[in-house]
């Protein structure tokens, strides 16, 4: 049924009519967001990426340290 349907001629015809749709200066930034979205896909699925760290500062004791006691603990009375 689609015998044939991806041969070179077809992809330049593709490439062309994205060319002209696009302009000369999207089309490589729309090459180069889809490969990085395909290669964090595949990462996602490989699953070996590790875990981002936080900033101590981003950290929610991080920012309780240091402002006091404002819950009014009983050690304060």
């Amino acid at each position: 049924m689609f015998d044939g349907a991806f041969s070179p001629l077809h992809w330049l015809i593709v490439l062309a009519i994205a060319l002209v749709v696009f302009g000369p200066k999207r089309v490589p930034e729309i090459g180069r967001s889809l490969g990085s979205a395909i290669h964090d896909f595949r990462e996602a699925l490989k699953g070996d990426e590790p875990a981002p760290t936080t900033p101590a500062a981003a950290r929610p004791d991080a920012q309780r340290q240091g402002t006091g006691d404002a819950g009014g603990s009983r050690d304060a009375q």
